[in-house]
């Protein structure tokens, strides 16, 4: 076919100012922290170390182009060799391994050309042209030693007005693209996106390879063509290092996402700002649980990426670069041990250290922000919502209409049989458009409720800080003070005061919530365990011989010769042979009872328990140790109980087996409680478990109470209350029991 005739024309000339050459070249703070500009910014270069050589450099030129017709060029004079990827890891590596695009966006955008977002068009080494998802193979690949040239024509008096084109070495390599309608209008920045490359860039005034038609390169361009874009300026001589001091779940990363929409120039270093690049550079992140906001999973199966060498030396990069910052390391910025750490980082004198506290009640502005990112979600998922049904009603309809042919065509075929005449063809209406497809164009209208309307923050699909880290931190969280090295602490909600009483507050609450994961046991309780455990052995052995009518008559036997040994080193007469004693112990006052392994006849209290009482007894007990050993073992006077949702997490590491309520026989720990209501109790107001026996309990007592409940309990049931028998499992272990024994109770009175 025969070559496209070349519409460009030569340049005409232009006597309007122009810009100072000098002005126009790549950003050094416009730029990903990995891009390394070099030679008066002339060659481009990257770290490559560790992760740094999966991720794409992105870097934009100082000038932006509003009207006119300018070229750039760039050439790749070195493509670095990686290391090898072995086993699934090579899969997972993003691909090309050496990659360059040259193309625009505009001021703000990503720097990461074909990162599918709307500000940016370009091509890229592999020969595609791409804008937004849309991929269109226009060139040949190109590599290393070409000199490729980018023609953008914003010129209104030329065919190819609103395009841009591709030259290499000096010849026309693709016809001219289109740049999208919702670029244009806007300024138009050359950008470069680059891996494992080392690129040279020329911004003029004259050409490495001349095109084939004269014309201007940007650092040649007219003032009124271009705009340039303004550095970062140092407040008061100063680059600014911002750290937001927030609390979980109360806005505070949609607190961060708005600060940096209204300052772009500050750059966010963060763990989730390093996946968000991982993604745009074309590596694939599985979803995994128990990650969160403030420490997002960072497994992307690369073990360069993996062992969190990016994150290591941004940290070195950062404070030797000149650009302001912000830190959102949630837990880190409430910690002040974590808060000294990272401000020694930015010790240089040009950075001016500030911490900003986001608490407290949401101004008005971050309120409708937060509505407008609600509202913009559910529309979204509206559309989704819509266009899938719109899908599965055209495919109904596309079955129906393939079965009504096929019908037609078969009663066809039926008349052509049986020799009758062919019905004469009827001309097809226009089908009407269906009241679904009309439905289809209209745009998807939503709205908030009235409960999404009075939300002062908005819940993300992850937490902030997972459960686990929570526990373990929370209770050191501060506020940041100048002391720490601030050069400044200021508010952005409410007043310091106000802040102070919302920590303290949230502190409080969370400790009435959270348990302690680092929680040591104490001497105290162990002794008091192995003390317990001795004494109820005792009991149970004693219960035992006083139910086998031979060992009864063997321990009166025995209860005579002591009374007998008492008397003689007293020098008192030996006494008389005793008549058995009887004793009525409905009536008798368990609490009078001064010896519980002797009413006075022998029998000891506990003669008459069953396996369910001992298993009360052992459980009063344990509970009581627990909550008392809680207290004494955490040592914080402002936490002196833990909630009842952790009973079982406790009771676990105390006592090394598992507690579940159901081998009770009942389905929830209240039912429990109410049997030993004498010695623990869930408080109403916020649900902790709280001690009503003092610590220094005799162990007898336990036994009392234990058996004025069984009294109790027999006299209902005599009475014909059937919700007073017992019925505990009596099976050690069930289907689906967790592996450790569970505290089953008639198990464990067995056991004795």
């Amino acid at each position: 076919p025969e070559k496209p005739k070349e519409l460009e024309a030569d340049a005409a000339e232009d006597t309007r100012p122009k810009v100072s050459a000098d002005t126009v070249e790549v950003s050094t703070t416009d730029a990903t922290m990995n891009a390394l500009p070099t030679a008066g910014n002339k060659l481009l270069m990257s770290l490559t170390d560790g992760g740094f050589q999966y991720l794409l450099a992105g870097i934009r030129a100082t000038a932006g182009i509003k009207a006119g017709r300018y070229m750039v060029e760039a050439k790749i004079v070195e493509m670095q060799k990686g290391g090898d990827q072995s086993g699934a890891a090579r899969d997972k590596v993003p691909q090309p391994r050496n990659l360059f695009r040259i193309g625009l966006s505009t001021s703000g955008s990503s720097l990461i050309l074909g990162d599918a977002g709307p500000d940016s068009v370009c091509f890229d080494s592999e020969g595609a042209f791409i804008h937004e998802k849309i991929r269109k193979k226009t060139v040949a690949k190109f590599g290393r030693d070409s000199t490729i040239a980018m023609l953008v024509n914003l010129d209104e008096s030329s065919p190819n007005v609103n395009t841009v084109s591709l030259f290499k070495d000096g010849v026309r390599i693709c016809q001219p693209q289109a740049i999208p309608e919702k670029m244009r209008g806007k300024t138009l920045y050359p950008t470069i996106t680059y891996r494992n490359v080392t690129v040279q860039v020329n911004f003029g005034p004259q050409p490495l390879a001349p095109l084939p038609f004269t014309c201007r390169m940007l650092g040649d361009a007219a003032q009124a063509d271009v705009e340039l874009a303004p550095a970062p300026q140092a407040k008061g001589g100063k680059y600014e290092v911002l750290f937001p001091v927030g609390l979980p779940e109360t806005g505070y990363f949609d607190w961060v996402d708005a600060f940096i929409e209204k300052n772009p120039d500050y750059v966010e270093l963060s763990d989730r700002k390093i996946i968000e690049w991982a993604v745009k550079s074309g590596m694939w992140k599985p979803k995994a649980a128990g990650h969160s906001n403030d420490k997002p999973d960072m497994k992307f199966g690369i073990p360069a990426m993996d062992d969190l060498s990016v994150s290591r030396l941004l940290k070195h990069i950062a404070p030797v670069t000149k650009r302001n910052f912000i830190v959102p390391e949630l837990k880190a910025n409430l910690s002040d041990s974590e808060r000294k750490k990272a401000l020694l980082r930015f010790a240089p004198p040009e950075f001016k250290k500030v911490a900003c506290v986001v608490m407290g009640e949401p101004t008005a502005e971050y309120k409708a922000r937060v509505h407008e990112v609600i509202l913009s979600e559910k529309k979204r998922k509206a559309e989704g919502e819509k266009k899938k049904k719109g899908a599965e009603e055209e495919r109904k309809r596309l079955i129906e209409a393939k079965q009504k042919k096929s019908e037609e065509a078969r009663k066809a075929n039926k008349r052509k049989r049986d020799g009758e005449a062919e019905e004469e063809a009827k001309e097809e209406e226009p089908e009407e458009k269906p009241a679904e497809e009309a439905k289809a164009d209209e745009e998807v209208v939503v709205q908030l409720t009235e409960e999404e309307k009075a939300l002062k923050c908005r819940k993300t699909p992850v937490p902030d800080i997972t459960e686990t880290i929570l526990a373990k931190s929370y209770a050191n969280f501060s506020l940041p003070t100048v002391a720490e090295g601030f050069d400044a602490v200021t508010f952005a909600w409410q007043s310091e005061a106000e802040c102070a009483t919302l920590m303290k507050d949230w502190i409080f609450a969370k400790k009435l919530t959270q348990r302690v994961e680092d929680l040591k046991i104490g001497d105290s309780f162990k002794e008091a365990w192995s003390t317990w455990q001795k004494q109820l052995a005792e009991w149970r052995k004693l219960a035992s011989e006083w139910k086998d009518p031979n060992k009864r008559k063997a321990l009166l036997a025995k209860r005579v010769e002591a009374k007998k040994k008492v008397a003689e080193e007293k020098g008192d007469e030996p006494p008389k042979e005793e008549k058995e004693i009887e004793i009525d112990l409905e009536e008798l006052d368990v609490f009078a009872v001064e010896d519980i392994n002797d009413l006075g006849n022998g029998e000891p209290l506990f003669a008459n328990f069953a396996p369910e009482d001992w298993a009360l007894l052992t459980l009063r007990f344990e509970l009581h140790l627990l909550v008392h050993s809680f207290r004494h073992d955490l040592a914080d006077p402002s936490r002196t109980a833990f909630h009842e949702s952790h009973l079982t997490y406790y009771y676990n590491k105390y006592y090394k087996r598992a507690f579940n309520v159901k081998y009770f026989g009942v389905s929830k720990l209240q039912d429990i409680i109410d049997w030993i209501q004498d010695t623990v109790e869930i408080v109403p107001k916020n649900g902790t478990m709280e001690w009503q026996l003092s610590e220094d309990t005799p162990l007898h007592n336990f036994v009392k109470l234990t058996e004025d409940h069984r009294r109790d309990r027999q006299r209902r049931m005599d009475m014909g209350d059937e919700t007073a028998e017992l019925k505990f499992q009596r099976s050690a272990q069930s289907a689906g029991a967790p592996r450790q024994t569970p505290s089953n109770p008639l198990a464990n009175a067995v056991k004795g």
